[in-house]
């Protein structure tokens, strides 16, 4: 294995030390907030602490962030990868530079939209972070096995990423919207996510297996 190869677990070891984690975290944090609520509106006393509601938010937010963030790892080594093989800065400066830009704006956008408050602000950085995740993933390089795309790490990843970041766009009207339509929709969607998180533990394992065998000509 050269050093170089180990660049290549960089995204799989940031998703099982912390996205992995927070997923369990935030799950069972939404599950208590919403056996809380379920037991105010009929009326009972729950045992659960009203503070759980604070956390699935606070934790929420760190999760949805590191699952973009880790999505850009999971992109820039295929894209870094290319842009070596072919000297990009070389042969074509210009998408050198726009790659560059790219990753840079998508990451400020992301950090941006964590810490928004205002809507206009979360629904103009959010479509930022988005389609910067969206041209990265479209780059040369990336392995999407479009054929197969029902069980492809690169689609179940783009779309997971996507959800995060609507979902980081969406807290504050989860809040305000007291016809609760925002907070079933984000019930629906997160839970579809944790489906695809599934898949990605599935897909990812798969995949680099594949790479290593590649890798070793087998």
């Amino acid at each position: 294995m050269k050093p170089v190869d180990f660049l290549l677990i960089i995204h799989p070891t940031l998703a099982i030390i912390f996205v992995f984690p927070l997923i369990g975290i935030v799950s069972y944090y939404s599950w208590q907030t919403r056996q809380r609520r379920l037991a105010i509106l009929d009326k009972n006393k729950s045992k659960i602490p009203p503070i759980v509601g604070r956390e699935h938010v606070k934790v929420g937010r760190w999760l949805s962030s590191f699952v973009v963030a880790v999505t850009l790892f999971g992109l820039a080594y295929p894209i870094g990868e290319n842009i070596i093989k072919n000297q990009m800065w070389a042969s074509n400066f210009l998408q050198f530079i726009f790659l560059i830009l790219i990753f840079i704006l998508t990451a400020v956008s992301l950090y941006l939209l964590h810490v928004a408050r205002q809507k206009h602000w979360r629904g103009i950085f959010a479509t930022l972070t988005g389609m910067g995740i969206v041209v990265l993933g479209c780059q040369e390089g990336v392995f999407r096995r479009t054929n197969e795309w029902y069980i492809s790490h690169y689609y179940y990843g783009i779309t997971a990423a996507l959800l995060m970041i609507f979902s980081l766009a969406i807290i504050e009207d989860i809040y305000q919207d007291k016809s609760n339509r925002w907070r079933n929709l984000h019930i629906f969607l997160n839970c579809f996510a944790l489906l695809l998180f599934m898949g990605q533990g599935i897909t990812g394992t798969r995949d680099l297996l594949e790479i290593g065998k590649y890798k070793l000509g087998g």
